[in-house]
């Protein structure tokens, strides 16, 4: 079938939920993918960074054909052999003690949230059902019904209801509206480093640091969905790292499965997740072989191929050049490492034009938010790759999509 059959068929038979740009993918390998006609494109949106380490990694798909070979899925009813090596390593990885297991990153999130209630009334001494958890507007946690009910999008939240209560909503990047909204009910802050869906938002330097030193404080704890940010896309192993402080739940996915397999998680520490016991929280599917397979393998490569140090030198380059590009078109160009967000003037049209005509040129680029390019490439991209996809991005970012 070509592309037109193709698009066709999945027009008619499944639900319209998502806008994919007129092209239909067929084959990848590392930093490139071909479409049913065999034309090549680089890929610049790596799967909203579930492909940091590239499209089917040797050691990531080697692994996962060893393990399918021998056992699939046991579900958590049995032990099996690659659970506890795996656990051992994300934990090490993460600096954390315990992890708990799941398949999606919006899985993960609704756990971390679990987590934090729970904890707040075990430990803290929170009065049952008035647990508060604070989130930022402009957030992106997932597609849940809990989690779409905190969103201060509405195109994700409209006709869902009713939603679940216990969420109060600040401001991103501001620490002073964080201590502002503390109460003695609120258990946690859930916040991205870097918000990836809002467009690229960058906070100032020093905001992880103030959001950690208010939630010590009022001993509150801190949740960093690192889902999108994490495992070296924005330039270290975790985003929060640039201000030195460790959160108290790191919520991790995408890129933790290597652009295989669903591989998501919570991490805390042992104190912390004592607060589950069996029954009380759970995945048949969490924490398979599978996914413990090719997770492991997906860290190793992340730390062996040092992808957020070449993440970080590589990042700094591309933003450097985009800011080297004198275009009308373009209000402002932000992010950390290999997660960049250019900005489209509302004059000029939204992004989505922008990235039809990268496309036409061979680069696979996403718009977010209405008037974002994200621009965010498999870690393991070379320089000369990046100089071929900045050839064809300043073509477009001069003429405009027209």
């Amino acid at each position: 079938m070509n592309s037109q059959d193709c698009i066709r068929l999945a027009e008619a038979h499944s639900a319209r939920n998502y806008l994919p740009l007129p092209i239909v993918l067929a084959r990848g390998d590392g930093v490139w993918v071909e479409d049913v006609e065999g034309k090549r494109y680089l890929d610049m949106l790596s799967s909203y960074s579930a492909l940091n380490q590239g499209h089917r990694h040797p050691k990531i798909v080697a692994a996962m054909q060893e393990q399918m070979g021998r056992l699939c899925l046991t579900s958590r009813a049995f032990h099996h052999d690659v659970f506890g090596p795996f656990c051992k390593a994300i934990t090490e990885a993460c600096g954390m003690d315990q992890v708990l297991l799941m398949n999606t990153g919006a899985e993960a999130v609704e756990t971390a949230i679990k987590l934090c209630r729970r904890w707040g009334y075990t430990k803290k001494g929170v009065p049952e059902g008035k647990a508060e958890v604070i989130v930022c507007e402009g957030n992106f946690h997932g597609r849940t019904t809990t989690i779409v009910g905190f969103s201060s999008e509405k195109l994700y939240s409209d006709g869902f209801g009713p939603f679940t209560p216990g969420f109060k909503m600040i401001p991103y990047g501001d620490a002073a509206a964080l201590e502002k909204a503390i109460t003695p009910h609120t258990v946690a802050f859930l916040v991205e480093p870097v918000q990836g869906e809002a467009g690229i938002r960058v906070p100032h330097d020093g905001f992880m640091k103030a959001c950690r030193d208010a939630c010590t404080r009022s001993n509150v704890l801190l949740m960093a969905d690192e889902i999108q940010t994490g495992f070296g896309r924005t330039g270290r192993l975790f985003c929060y790292e640039y201000d030195g402080i460790k959160p108290d739940v790191l919520i991790v996915g995408k890129a933790l499965g290597g652009g295989c397999f669903p591989v998501s998680g919570a991490l805390a520490s042992k104190e912390l997740m004592s607060v589950f016991t069996p029954g009380n929280h759970g995945s048949t599917f969490g924490g398979n072989p599978l996914a413990c397979a090719v997770g492991r393998a997906a860290v190793e490569v992340i730390t062996e191929e040092r992808l957020p140090e070449k993440s970080y030198e590589l990042g700094e380059y591309l933003r450097g050049e985009l800011l080297k590009m004198a275009s009308r078109h373009v209000s402002e160009v932000r992010g950390k490492g290999l997660l960049i967000g250019v900005e489209i003037r509302p004059e000029s049209g939204p992004a989505r034009g922008f990235c039809e005509k990268l496309m036409g040129l061979g680069i696979l680029a996403k718009e977010t938010h209405g008037t974002v390019i994200r621009l965010a490439p498999p870690l393991v991209i070379t320089r000369s790759e990046l100089d071929w996809a900045l050839d064809r991005i300043a073509q477009v970012l001069k003429q405009g999509p027209g």
